[in-house]
């Protein structure tokens, strides 16, 4: 490049040339107004115009140009400042037109290329300026000229709007086919020059701009024509070849699976919108065009939110040609449309329905729509197997649900229709629906109080994925064979139980006899004792009884205790409450305990609590509990000898009670299931119900039951009981 400071002659050689100094300036511009023979295009910034009227030579320098034919094109910002300028413009040019933000300067004629220093003060001229008749550069700026021609609007209608202070702004809506054409063939050069222009359409409409626009008229040959155009739109296994071709032009594509109502494209100054579907790639019949910038902006969100959830068109014709369709999932906000699509899945069943609901609640809201008339007619016309689960107390609930809830219209469930209750542990604010084992929908509930399925539902995520569809099944067989299993423990459990109460009660019938008459007989061997010779017989008959009687007690307890757990696991325990002193009654029990000490036993039992106090309870039952305690207590102390003390405590208007011995304490093996049922050691003896019993008892009074092994390396145990007072 050289940097002379003259102006440049016209000799035939190529070259570029910087040229300073503002006399260099304005003697290139004309030089180069007077070598033009055919046109001269320029594209000047809204500090220029005024210039072009203020400087005589550049302004002769126009007129003569155009006295000879030379066609004179010009494009710049019409502003309030220079529109009196651009009025004298006007008529001096062939054409004059605006562009909003313009910045370059430059002229092209056919064969030159000069461009001052860009200013932005105006009427201050440019003191340096580049002289170019290099083809390639003049090409490249007549190029660059054309685009922003075609982008420019009129430069009268500019200075009407700046005049009238209003913009020009319009919303049509063509139904006249030959408009259309004309129109998409406008908005198509558009297209090939602009930079910003997105597109959303179907496949159609694709096929649409290459049938018509590609083929024909060759608009989109060439990389540079759409490389800043962006399409969004579903890509499928037929379209893989046409979008390739679009791809290789430059042309930014991405896939959707969910297509919105319309199709249409829009820059960053109007809008096209049709909701014609194009089929086969034909043109549209109507169109809406707006330049509004209200629909222009509406129309620019709705693509970039599609454009940001899209799918790059070379992942997703990876996916095709590989054979790996990718799935699809979709959070859907509308509860509506949450429930819209849960129908229309359950429609598409070809062989079987999974349904988890969320509660009761739930399944009581989607009973009253009519989903149970749904499921009957599917299962009976198309053979669908529906299988259904829900967190309810038992099956006998769900069933009085259905009879409920479809009493007036008379529905009798097919033997395809499987429902089971799940534990109510399980319930959550999420429902299941899986379809075909191929699609799921998740559902959330919002608000399980409102009777309205719409107002109680909340957002829903819909999924495709059939490795999704089968973990979710997966989950479901998990919790339907957990239903059954527990149904089948249910009717075993309830038959133990009746088996047991029923064989309880018949051993209770021939214990009262055998007890009662043994002690009878061993009665009458005391008042008739024989003589001195027959003493030993007779002491050998009363031990024979007594044994009898022993045994025939404990056969008893067990009798009792049995039935005692036969109550309570079927909540049946009655309690006969009453008031009375509890210190009083254990007292008693303490004098009862005594007898089972061994004579030569140097246990001592003591309440060492002075003070009465008196409770609202069921005082047999609560002597059985302290007659328990104190058993084992004396059980576990018995051999070791030491003390069983027996505290009472006031506290928070409740009594606190707790047995402390010094024996063996408790096996710490057995110590965190120490209050279940038959828990004990086969060394120690006993059915381990007395605790379980003892405990429900308490509990059963408000009450609380606990045990420890005794702190501070002392020897024994402790256990305790609280009640709450009588007021």
């Amino acid at each position: 490049m050289t940097t002379e400071s003259h102006s440049p002659d016209t000799s035939s050689f190529e070259r570029t040339d910087l040229l300073h100094g503002v006399d260099n300036v304005i003697n290139s511009e004309l030089q180069f107004f007077s070598s033009s023979k055919k046109r001269i295009d320029t594209c000047m910034n809204y500090t220029r115009p005024s210039l072009a009227i203020v400087l005589e030579p550049i302004k002769k320098a126009f007129h003569h140009a155009r006295s000879r034919g030379v066609r004179l094109r010009y494009i710049t910002e019409v502003t309030h400042d220079n529109i009196s300028a651009c009025k004298e413009l006007v008529t001096m040019v062939d054409e004059l037109r605006h562009l909003d933000g313009i910045k370059g300067n430059f002229m092209i004629s056919e064969s030159e290329y000069l461009a001052p220093l860009v200013l932005f003060e105006k009427g201050k001229i440019a003191s340096q300026i580049i002289y170019s008749n290099v083809k390639e550069i003049v090409d490249q700026h007549q190029y660059i000229f054309d685009t922003l021609w075609s982008k420019a609007n009129s430069a009268q209608q500019r200075i009407k709007e700046i005049e009238e202070g209003t913009e020009h702004y319009q919303t049509k809506f063509l139904e006249k086919s030959e408009e259309v054409t004309k129109e998409i063939k406008n908005r198509m050069d558009a297209i090939n020059i602009s930079d910003d222009w997105s597109i959303c359409s179907t496949f159609d409409g694709l096929k649409m701009i290459y049938d018509n626009f590609y083929m024909q008229n060759g608009v989109l040959d060439n990389h540079t024509k759409v490389n800043r155009t962006k399409w969004i739109g579903n890509i499928d296994k037929n379209s893989i070849d046409l979008v390739k071709i679009f791809l290789h032009l430059g042309m930014q594509i991405k896939h959707i699976k969910n297509m919105p109502p319309m199709n249409f494209a829009v820059s960053s100054k109007e809008m096209y919108a049709t909701i014609d579907e194009m089929k086969g790639g034909q043109l549209a019949k109507c169109l809406l065009t707006s330049n509004e910038p209200i629909y222009v902006k509406h129309f620019n969100f709705i693509f970039e939110e599609l454009w940001k959830n899209g799918i790059e068109a070379k992942d997703r014709i990876n996916t095709i040609e590989e054979g790996i369709d990718q799935s699809n999932i979709e959070i859907i906000q509308n509860p509506e449309e949450s429930i819209k699509r849960s129908h229309e899945i359950i429609r598409s069943a070809k062989q079987e329905v999974l349904r988890i609901f969320s509660s009761v609640n739930a399944f009581r809201r989607q009973v009253r729509v009519g989903i149970m008339q749904q499921f009957k007619e599917m299962a009976e016309k198309h053979g669908i197997k529906v299988r259904i689960l829900l967190p309810a107390t038992d099956q006998q609930q769900i069933t009085q649900i259905v009879n409920e809830e479809t009493a007036t219209s008379g529905l009798h469930l097919p033997y395809q229709i499987g429902i089971r209750s799940i534990d109510k542990s399980t319930q959550t604010s999420i429902g299941i629906l899986v379809v075909d084992r191929s699609e799921s929908l998740i559902i959330e509930t919002k608000d399980d109080i409102k009777d309205n399925v719409y107002d109680a539902a909340g957002l829903a995520v819909y999924s495709d994925s059939k490795p999704i569809a089968l973990s979710y099944a997966s989950i479901f067989e998990s919790l339907w064979k957990q239903s059954e299993l527990y149904e089948q423990l249910k009717i075993h459990d309830k038959m133990q139980k009746e088996f047991i109460n029923v064989a309880a009660h018949e051993l209770r019938t021939p214990i009262q006899p055998i007890l009662g008459l043994a002690e009878v007989l061993r009665s009458k061997k005391d008042e008739g004792r024989r003589e001195e010779d027959d003493k030993q017989k007779n002491d050998e008959e009363l031990l024979l009884l007594d044994t009898i009687i022993r045994n025939a007690k404990r056969l008893q307890r067990l009798t009792e205790d049995i039935l005692d757990v036969t109550k309570i696991e079927s909540q049946s325990l009655q309690l006969n409450k009453e008031q009375f002193n509890l210190r009083e009654m254990m007292l008693n029990a303490i004098a009862d305990s005594n007898n089972q000490l061994k004579k030569d036993s140097n246990i001592k039992l003591e309440l060492v609590s002075k003070e009465d106090v008196f409770v609202e309870a069921d005082k047999a039952r609560l002597n059985q509990v302290i007659a328990n305690l104190l058993s084992n207590a004396i059980k576990f102390t018995q051999e070791e000898g030491g003390s069983i003390t027996i505290r009472t405590e006031i506290m928070n208007s409740r009594i606190l009670v707790s047995i402390k011995d010094t024996g063996t304490g408790i096996d710490p093996e057995i110590l965190p299931r120490l209050f279940t049922k038959f828990v004990t050691k086969p060394e120690t003896g006993g059915t381990g119900l007395g605790l379980f019993i003892s405990k429900s008892i308490i509990e059963s009074h408000d009450g609380i039951m606990w045990a420890e092994n005794n702190a501070n390396g002392e020897k024994g145990a402790t256990f305790g009981f609280s009640l709450p007072i009588s007021k």
